[in-house]
């Protein structure tokens, strides 16, 4: 392991933007993604480590075994606030340990690699209770579940929330996998408890500022406060894009018989004493999670939120919240991508081999995925590959990864953000999903979803959860302002948008460099030819539609990426070649990296685009 330091104008240029960075300066793109040389990248913005509201979230970047693409998957909790109190810009593991490790970050800065035999198999309530047992309370971790053990592509990375459940998850893209072939077990970093920040007062003032601005939001208290993420599905399911049975309705119910929505579970779970306003991260007043408990008043899981309500639930043909409450808590134990897995166990429907809505085959597959048979690492591999072994014509996928629970043929702006970013079908990368987009020009969808994408990629990049996004959308001078107070720098507005269209076209031009072409952005053709009821559309973008997008994303890197990555080269070459303790300097963040027992290298594949397909089944 060894620390560098990163100057305080690097550290703004975070989260996403250095996964980004770093994943194509390392070129990633040439190696195998379930190899030792595929670098594991976990970054965090500038507040990380404050109480700045929702600005903790830690970003997990790879090359992705489900998509073989660049993968940037991230999510909330206690894992981003410990790295940024401990100064830690950013995190990569590259190499394997020979044995399985927990690694474990001290509040010295010391890095040890621990024995995880004891912790293998585990699910990871179990796992995260032992951590806390070895490890004391004041920790916050990263910890891979059973499915990631034995490298399954569902499988996500959980981080503890304020609770300490390992509930959160950087989900997607089957990032598990690649930090379970490091055999690393899980990440655990002892929390400072305070945060190091230039200007105290101004930060501490920013901070006050922000919580107002949130709370006299409407959009963020009448509803990601009031109802959570879970109100979206009583707003789709009356729009006509809530995936239904494989997307082959938008509709699961009239609306006022709706009973998979927070109108319905909202009421339901307060009634029975569950939190229905619960943060995941320390100082988020936008609390947009949940606790959800059953008709005895016993916590079931926590959070239910519309992506697994959408894909594990109305897609899979369930009607009943609280078999899917149940379910989650499976998948959350598991370590796995509810849209994933959820659209996965579809196409086992759509294949004949259950009813729809069948609670009990559905709970007998996710049990399944405890232990690594052949069933388990089959269904592992995710919707495309399952599909194709099925012989299934309607398999939803954009790359290979699942679409998220906004049906493109309704919900066209985001539609066309999963046909065009480089992550895969990905809601997160660009959402906008109460957009009626019918009576709009062609030019003014391509542009709602330009904007979504540049907003989210901005926000990912300073470590902000997107759901404050109807505050610092607006409010970018504020936001730089308040990062500039942190790390002593002196940012315009402008670094918005060389934040968010940078992450754009940094992960454009590795999976060009992987391989990728506009081809592999088209729709299944399903989606195309079949209307979707209630509406009757099909899909109306084409690759071939998009050329102005294309055009933007395609555009050479600014000048600040191209210094960024001549500085990221400088500083390997530079590389002590022993431990070090990091620099205690203000925002100085440090990096650590796990190397191999021999030196690490880079595969030299024949072709940018070489990786290993994962073997596939009919078991």
């Amino acid at each position: 392991a060894y620390w560098q330091e990163v100057p305080p104008e690097e550290v703004a240029f975070g989260g996403r933007y250095r996964t980004g960075q770093v994943l194509l300066e390392r070129e990633a793109y040439r190696v195998d993604p379930l190899s030792p040389e595929n670098p594991l990248v976990f970054a965090v913005g500038p507040l990380a480590g404050t109480g700045f509201s929702n600005a903790n979230r830690t970003s997990v970047g790879t090359r992705s075994p489900l998509t073989l693409g660049i993968k940037e998957a991230n999510g909330g909790g206690t894992f981003g606030y410990a790295l940024g109190q401990l100064r830690l810009a950013h995190l990569v593991l590259e190499g394997e340990s020979p044995e399985w490790v927990v690694l474990r970050l001290t509040r010295s800065g010391e890095v040890h690699f621990d024995p995880a035999q004891d912790l293998l198999g585990l699910g990871n309530f179990e796992a995260a209770r032992r951590l806390f047992a070895a490890y004391g309370q004041r920790i916050a971790f990263a910890l891979l579940g059973p499915v990631g053990e034995y490298l399954g592509l569902l499988s996500g990375i959980a981080f503890s929330d304020i609770d300490g459940r390992p509930s959160r998850l950087a989900a997607r893209g089957g990032v598990g996998a690649v930090m379970g072939r490091k055999r690393v077990k899980a990440i655990v970093v002892e929390v400072l408890g305070k945060a190091e920040v230039v200007d105290k007062p101004k930060v501490a003032e920013a901070i006050r500022r922000y919580a107002k601005l949130l709370r006299e939001d409407p959009l963020v208290m009448q509803f990601y406060n009031a109802i959570g993420t879970m109100g979206m599905a009583d707003f789709q399911n009356a729009f006509g894009g809530l995936p239904v049975r494989n997307f082959r309705e938008g509709r699961l119910a009239p609306p006022e018989a709706f009973r998979m929505g927070g109108q319905y579970i909202a009421p339901l779970n307060k009634s029975r004493g569950g939190k229905h306003t619960h943060a995941c991260m320390p100082g988020c007043v936008i609390r947009c999670s949940n606790v959800i408990v059953d008709e005895r008043g016993e916590e079931v899981v926590s959070p239910l939120e519309y992506e697994t309500i959408g894909l594990l639930g109305t897609n899979c043909g369930l009607n009943d919240p609280d078999q899917l409450a149940r379910l989650n808590r499976l998948a959350n134990d598991l370590g796995i991508d509810t849209i994933e897995t959820g659209a996965t166990l579809a196409l086992l429907m759509e294949k004949g081999l259950a009813p729809w809505g069948d609670y009990a085959f559905m709970e007998a597959k996710l049990k399944a995925l405890y232990t690594p048979s052949e069933e388990a690492r089959f269904l592992a591999q995710g919707t495309a590959r399952v599909g194709e072994a099925l012989g299934l014509r309607r398999v939803p996928v954009i790359k290979r990864q699942a679409i998220s629970a906004y049906d493109p043929r309704v919900v066209e702006a985001t539609g066309i953000t999963m046909m065009v970013t480089a992550q895969g079908a990905d809601h997160t990368a660009g959402n906008a999903p109460r957009l009626e987009t019918r009576a709009m020009k062609a030019e003014e969808i391509l542009e709602a979803s330009y904007t979504a994408q540049v907003n989210a990629a901005a926000n990912d990049s300073l470590g902000l959860c997107v759901f404050g996004g109807s505050v610092t959308n607006k409010e970018v001078a504020f936001v730089v302002e308040s990062v500039n107070a942190a790390l002593g720098t002196d940012f315009s507005p402008e670094l918005w948008r060389k934040l968010g269209e940078g992450v754009l076209r940094l992960e454009h031009r590795f999976n060009h460099l992987a391989g990728f072409t506009h081809e592999d952005d088209r729709l299944p053709a399903f989606f195309y030819e079949e209307p979707v009821p209630p509406k009757g559309y099909t899909a109306r973008f084409h690759p071939e539609d998009l050329g102005p997008l294309y055009e933007r994303l395609h555009q050479e890197p600014e000048r600040e990426t191209r210094l960024l990555s001549q500085r990221l080269k400088r500083a390997r070459r530079k590389r002590p070649g022993s431990p070090t303790t990091p620099t205690r300097r203000s925002w100085v963040r440090s990096t650590a990296r796990r190397e191999s027992p021999a030196t690490a290298f880079r595969v030299p594949w024949k072709r940018a685009g070489a990786h290993r397909e994962p073997p596939l089944s009919l078991a």
